[in-house]
């Protein structure tokens, strides 16, 4: 469990690695310090409003990468 509140860094550290690695089909910042994410190409684009709702979508991305990596067949 968390301790310290998630940050506007680690966010931003976060979707730079999940778009660059594959996971994101977009990430970028967008108005207000919120997050624009598209997960694939024909996605429906998410905005991100604080740095918790942005560690939630991130966490929900690394579990289906996990989930992914542990069901070869898939």
């Amino acid at each position: 469990m968390r301790t310290n509140p998630a940050t506007t860094a680690e966010v931003e550290t976060w979707l730079a690695v999940l778009h660059q690695s594959g996971h994101l089909y977009r990430a970028e910042p967008g108005p207000d310090g919120t997050w624009i994410v598209q997960r694939g190409p024909h996605a429906r684009p998410w905005t991100l409003h604080h740095p918790v709702l942005a560690m939630d979508f991130i966490e929900d991305i690394l579990r289906d990468v996990h989930q992914q990596e542990a069901d070869p067949g898939r």
